[in-house]
């Protein structure tokens, strides 16, 4: 077939729409798994969540998503059997498209968070069923992406467990646990820009640029970067967020009431100096002689340890470093998710588009950094616009959500995503994000009102839709081709 063939513009017009319509899908959906722990921990509000997508969605989508959308477009077929009828390879993108589109948007409507790769991995299999039977199915890539449906939530839950035990062993339980978060704060931001940017450079796009860079280079570069950002946040983040921290503390301090004179058993971790947490952080034991009119705590030096309520307290000002950690986090997420799901609105859109322009089902040219970009910006709007729904599902019904336990899923899901993006496989962005949140709700979960760490029927009924994405968006895809075939006579 001669490239721009007048044949399938129009096929390339329907491609670019319905590449729209599933990204801005996604987004509804998927995108707003990302997002979900933050919100839900109450870190960020929608407005803001929306935002940032725009920002960081788009940039894994550019930077990072070429090799799953070129896993998308040749993997789950071998295009070689449509040489000479590159046609058919089109009609089937679309059937793909369409399959895709209609289930996720059913989804979402029906608040299920459901995996837009299954969706399109069964939407690319139900077209190929019907257009060449099992011919042309590249059975072991398809079996790696299959695996990796289960294994990539088992492998976000570990990763969460680990996360999450160290944070509480050596941050949330430590002797001065304040003082440890703000230790932690470089080191944890200098650790998220390292993999962010070893996952930019090592192996990265050509378009871009990065190919041609050894394995070294991308290892001085991102250490440097890591360095660079861990100095910044400790001489301008730390000392910022240390004084927030203990201004709100402080501030809240003056409204605890408790009776005089009473003893407390309680571990104390925190200090009073003229009723006001002391910023040392140094334990002693105080009993509360007085309180004042404005409610200020007056200690006299006896022995006594400190209310639950300034327990509380305590536990809330270091749960206070991980809001600003959480945004990193999500942040992350972000990143990791525009890198791997942009390849499920734009793999088929890029077949298709390739096929136009090369005349030939084998499309040598790399994922164009254009609709990369384009998928992003779809996805975002999907997202800013009906996201809400699958938002609050993920973020507040399956366990409660803190800022600690929200960061740690991100964080787990994220790296997940990630390393599959490098990878080059597929993989769902929910399904990593539920593993985490079910994984810690399981073992460090607080417990809702009916005593339960975690809501086993909504995360139940999720699975149920999990199960049943591939075969229906297949099926709608398969009923799609079948139609073309009928009207195309091919």
């Amino acid at each position: 077939m001669d490239p721009y063939s007048p044949e399938l513009l129009w096929m390339v017009i329907l491609g670019f729409i319905l590449a729209f319509f599933l990204a801005f899908a996604i987004g509804a959906n998927d995108v707003a798994n990302s997002f979900g722990t933050s919100v839900g921990s109450g870190v960020l509000t929608f407005k803001q969540a929306v935002i940032l997508a725009a920002i960081f969605e788009t940039a894994g989508a550019v930077l990072i998503g070429y090799k799953v959308t070129d896993a998308i477009r040749k993997g789950v077929v071998d295009v070689s059997v449509y040489e000479g009828s590159e046609n058919v390879l089109v009609l089937g993108m679309l059937a793909s498209l369409i399959g895709s589109t209609i289930w996720i948007f059913i989804a979402t409507f029906a608040n299920a968070p459901v995996s837009t790769t299954h969706s399109l991995v069964g939407g690319i299999v139900g077209f190929s069923l019907v257009a060449r039977g099992g011919d042309g199915l590249n059975t072991g890539q398809l079996i790696s992406i299959v695996i990796s449906w289960f294994v990539s939530p088992a492998l976000s839950g570990v990763v969460a467990i680990v996360i999450y035990t160290l944070i509480k062993y050596l941050i949330l339980r430590a002797g001065n646990p304040f003082k440890a978060g703000l230790i932690s704060l470089p080191i944890i931001y200098g650790l998220s820009f390292f993999i962010n940017f070893l996952a930019i450079t090592f192996g990265g796009s050509a378009l871009l640029g990065m190919s041609h860079l050894t394995t070294w280079m991308c290892f001085v570069i991102s250490i440097g970067v890591a360095i660079a950002v861990a100095l910044i946040i400790q001489f301008t983040l730390v000392p910022w967020q240390k004084r927030k921290v203990l201004s709100e503390a402080n501030s809240s301090g003056n409204n605890v009431t408790i009776p005089p004179h009473t003893q407390y058993q309680i571990n104390t971790v925190l200090s009073l100096e003229n009723g006001k947490i002391n910023e040392a952080f140094e334990s002693k034991d105080v009993e509360v002689a007085a309180i004042d009119n404005t409610g200020n705590l007056t200690p006299n030096g006896s022995t006594v340890a400190l209310d639950a309520t300034l327990a509380d307290q305590k536990s809330g000002m270091v749960e206070t470093l991980f809001h600003y950690l959480q945004i990193l986090s999500a942040v992350f997420t972000a990143f990791a998710h525009g890198g791997n799901d942009v390849s499920n609105s734009i793999g088929p859109l890029i077949t298709i588009w390739m096929v136009y322009t090369e005349g030939s089902a084998m499309q040598k040219s790399e994922s164009p950094i254009y609709l990369l970009f384009y998928g992003g910006i779809g996805m975002v709007i999907g997202f800013a616009l009906l996201g809400r729904r699958i938002n609050e599902t993920i973020g507040k019904k399956i366990t409660k959500i803190v800022p600690s336990l929200g960061f740690t899923i991100e964080t787990a899901a994220a790296a997940t995503v990630l390393l599959a993006s490098k990878l080059g496989i597929p993989v769902s962005t929910t399904h990593c994000i539920v593993g985490a949140v079910v994984s810690l709700g399981i073992i460090y979960g607080h417990t809702d009102d009916s005593g339960k760490r975690v809501n086993w029927k909504l995360a139940l009924s999720m699975f149920s839709a999990w199960v049943i994405t591939l075969p229906v968006a297949g099926g709608i895809s398969a009923l799609v081709m079948y139609f073309f075939k009928l009207g195309f006579g091919f």
